[in-house]
């Protein structure tokens, strides 16, 4: 997209500023299909960090991580450039990877199309 959607900024504002990770959203990114629910950035950061932190070989990444604070961006009025999925997937086909879920960044003004919702996938 050229410049970011308006109603998308307002969704991600709203997460940030409830610090909700209950929503749930669908987006297209560059051809990808990206499902799952938003996080606050700040949350998003704290859970990457720990994922890291608790590897051997990428410890030492995880203080990138916690190191800036997002809620000062919110603070100053400044509106989110990106969106967090926690327990995402990407879709391929009728499969959801990974399996499990994954954490996501996404830039706002990459989206192409989005809806609210996750949609399903089935392993079969």
């Amino acid at each position: 997209m050229s410049s970011p959607d308006a109603l998308l900024v307002d969704v991600a504002t709203k997460v940030e500023s409830e610090q909700s990770n209950q929503m749930s959203l669908t987006v297209v990114t560059g051809g990808t299909v990206i499902t799952g629910r938003l996080a606050p950035e700040s949350v998003w950061k704290e859970r990457v960090s720990e994922v890291l932190t608790d590897s051997d070989r990428l410890g030492p990444f995880s203080g990138i991580f916690t190191a800036d604070r997002p809620q000062d961006r919110a603070e100053r009025g400044e509106p989110p450039t990106h969106l967090h999925f926690h327990v995402a997937r990407i879709l391929q086909g009728s499969i959801g990877i990974p399996e499990t879920g994954g954490m996501y960044r996404v830039a706002i003004e990459d989206v192409s199309a989005w809806t609210v919702g996750d949609f399903s996938y089935s392993d079969h």
